[in-house]
């Protein structure tokens, strides 16, 4: 299976699926029956695509056209690009010019129960997690035998693998971003009453025994087909989980994250010899990618993922076809606090400070004026040979969910945090990433200038708009914190502290109607 190609035929297979909202207590519809449809493994594969599609299109008909969802423009209910604003907009990252109900608050801290974008982000997860659900009961030994096809079982265990991981990507979304959520899994009953909330260790346990159960089922580290996932994303996402432990279980397991990457980095990947070779039309053929989620301007098109990420950045003075685009939207830009992670700002001799100033103010007066802001420049629908994408409205760009740069630092991390290894290696992995930001050593540091706060910094300025900023500014506790603000945090110019229940985004008001086992986070 080729996920780029089987999204193009999505509408047309057997994964013509719908569910409602996000309630997965009932089994997803579709236009064609089973008895017609898993008659081979291409019909199983075509299902699985469907799967990873979740995390690229919005619908059927993509861009848009026949969506998941009804109640939201389908540009807005795209998973990554929802993902991405409750990860960065609400931290000193990035700000976002538009006035549409539910933005601002992101941008303030000022959200409620009622946010579009939170019930929206609810929805796509438990969206991925029915669908997941539906794949592996039509994938269980006892359909198989229903229907005569025994022999398709070890066929479809890796499928099944990368099902399950699939799930426990949107369940580790879940516990990140809500904390206490329900877990329901294939064997739940169709049709039954609400399912019960689950409390975040329950379900953090349950996502760590699933990777850990499924890693043989799928092939080596850095041995999977491009935008499918292998052992390699399995020990990337458990690292994941071990490093902010503290967070979601109140237990350190800095160990297990290191002993994690570890795998990862003893897997085969390397840096790229250009950091922009991984933001660019051609990222496909980056060797530090562990996994992506593919999007392809001409058969796998999204108002959502790079599309977004990519247009919305473009604006005030900048040309749109610099970017391989056909027009900016006038959106995303940086806040001050995140150029001054930056020596010497946007003049850096740090080339991830990819910033575009002529015209562009340092300070945000105004969120909702694009020229208030510098412009991010990190992510491009031109190719490392300077060819632009395909199409000038939806990129080639895939996004990088995981990528080796990120694995170096959670090395350092873990380390620092007691989780074992030696420093002189966490220097050596720090260096090489400041090596190739600089051109040269001129950046390097000593084992003593490796910290905590250090590393904190560093993934600021290497892993940028890669929806990792608000996850790790609660590990470092201060995302609400007083001890440090940015432009517009707790809505303020100047930047203010905020209640901790900001660290939990709160359960959908809508949820809470739907299922009276749900109980509302503290504070909301």
């Amino acid at each position: 299976m080729r996920i780029r190609s089987t999204m193009a035929i999505l509408a047309a297979s057997a994964v013509g699926l719908a569910v409602a909202a996000c309630d997965v207590t009932t089994e997803p519809k579709s236009t064609v029956t089973e008895a017609n449809v898993f008659n081979d493994t291409q019909s199983y594969e075509a299902f699985l695509a469907k799967l990873y599609a979740g995390l690229t299109v919005t619908g059927q008909q993509g861009p848009n056209g026949n969506s998941d969802f009804s109640r939201l423009d389908e540009g807005f209910s795209h998973y990554g690009r929802q993902l991405w604003q409750l990860q960065e907009l609400p931290t000193d990252e990035a700000v976002l010019g538009w006035g549409d109900a539910g933005i601002p608050e992101m941008i303030t801290m000022g959200w409620a129960s009622s946010n579009q974008f939170v019930q929206m982000m609810y929805s796509r997860v438990f969206y991925q997690v029915s669908l997941t659900n539906e794949f592996l009961r039509a994938t269980s030994d006892e359909k198989l035998e229903e229907r005569g096809q025994s022999s398709l079982r070890d066929e479809l265990a890796p499928m099944r693998a990368e099902a399950r991981f699939l799930r426990a990507f949107s369940y580790w979304h879940g516990i990140d971003l809500w904390g206490n959520i329900p877990l329901v899994t294939e064997d739940f009953e169709l049709g039954a009453t609400p399912p019960d909330q689950s409390d975040r260790a329950t379900i953090y346990q349950y996502v760590v025994d699933e990777l850990n159960d499924i890693r043989n089922d799928l092939p080596a580290v850095g041995a999977g087909e491009y935008g499918r996932v292998d052992q390699g994303a399995v020990a990337m996402l458990l690292a994941k989980l071990y490093l902010n432990a503290s967070v979601y279980i109140g237990a350190d397991q800095s160990s297990l994250a290191l002993s994690e990457v570890e795998r990862v980095i003893g897997g085969g990947y390397s840096l790229a010899t250009d950091y922009q070779l991984n933001f660019m039309a051609d990222n496909r053929n980056s060797p530090e990618i562990i996994w992506a989620v593919a999007q392809d301007g001409d058969q796998t098109r999204t108002w959502g993922g790079l599309t977004f990420l990519i247009h919305a950045a473009v604006g005030g003075n900048m040309n749109a076809g610099d970017f391989g685009i056909d027009g900016g939207w006038w959106g995303i830009r940086v806040l001050p606090e995140f150029v001054a992670q930056f020596p010497g700002g946007a003049a850096s001799p740090d080339g991830r400070a990819l910033f575009f100033t002529d015209g562009q103010n340092l300070e945000v007066a105004n969120i909702s004026n694009f020229n208030d802001g510098y412009a991010g420049t990190k992510f491009t629908n031109v190719s490392s040979l300077g060819v632009p994408g395909v199409n000038p409205t939806f990129p080639d760009t895939d996004f990088p969910v995981f990528r080796l740069a990120d694995a170096y630092l959670m090395y350092a991390e873990a380390h620092l945090r007691g989780g074992g290894g030696t420093a002189a290696t966490a220097v050596g992995y720090v260096n090489e990433l400041l090596e190739r930001a600089y051109g040269d050593p001129s950046a390097n540091i000593t084992a003593g200038e490796l910290t905590l706060d250090f590393i904190l910094d560093e993934r600021a300025r290497e892993l940028w708009w890669e929806g990792h900023r608000r996850t790790d500014l609660i590990r470092y506790g201060l995302f609400t914190s007083g001890d440090y603000v940015w432009s517009w945090k707790g809505g303020s110019q100047a930047g203010v502290g905020v209640a901790d229940r900001f660290n939990l985004y709160p359960l959908p008001a809508s949820e809470l109607l739907a299922n009276p086992n749900l109980t509302q986070n503290p504070g909301y």
